[in-house]
């Protein structure tokens, strides 16, 4: 995933090898990483006219100086190469009442009326921005990884929105939770 367009800034590339040892086993792997607990998030880009989006937790804050978070989205999707072809993408960390937003998004109903769920403007790189989520941003692409599934997407945050009262809606055990406070220990 090279730049082509002069205007976008360098991206710098990766590729990932194989273990030495084979790979664990996909189901208990798979169980395994559902306790690991994470804010569902969604993530989106702007192709021209059209608008794609995937819900996923596959999201980290990757450096603060510069500002950027790490991304994973299925290799050959339309969201991954519409990042790719579009150097870019933005993203939002869903609040618990988003509930039908995460599951739009994450291929519960009609593909193409995902983005009737939600309040949805622009940031001024053309990607979607979502109203009331925990925080959005508008990331540049500065950097790829490719695995044989998947392609890491290192973003750039070049705008950001936050919601300090919102609560985060939480994907753990294959169910959406919401973060309650833990007694006196």
């Amino acid at each position: 995933m090279t730049a082509h367009d002069p205007h976008a800034a360098e991206v710098t590339e990766f590729r990932l090898g194989s273990p030495f040892r084979p790979y664990a086993g996909r189901q208990g792997f798979r169980d395994a990483m559902a306790s690991l607990g994470a804010t569902a998030c969604v993530v989106t880009a702007r192709r021209g006219d059209r608008l794609i989006g995937r819900t996923v937790t596959s999201v980290f804050s990757l450096s603060v100086d510069p500002p950027s978070i790490l991304i994973s989205i299925a290799i050959g999707s339309e969201l991954a190469e519409a990042i790719a072809e579009t150097y870019g993408f933005s993203f939002a960390m869903l609040a618990e009442p988003q509930r039908a937003i995460a599951d739009a998004f994450a291929g519960r109903g009609d593909p193409e009326k995902r983005f009737d769920h939600g309040n949805w403007t622009e940031w001024p790189s053309g990607h979607p921005r979502l109203a009331g989520a925990v925080a959005a941003m508008d990331c540049d692409l500065i950097g790829t990884m490719e695995t044989e599934t998947h392609v890491l997407f290192a973003g750039g945050v070049t705008g950001v929105e936050g919601n300090p009262d919102a609560q985060p809606l939480i994907w753990h055990q294959r169910a959406y939770k919401g973060l309650a406070p833990l007694g006196a220990g």
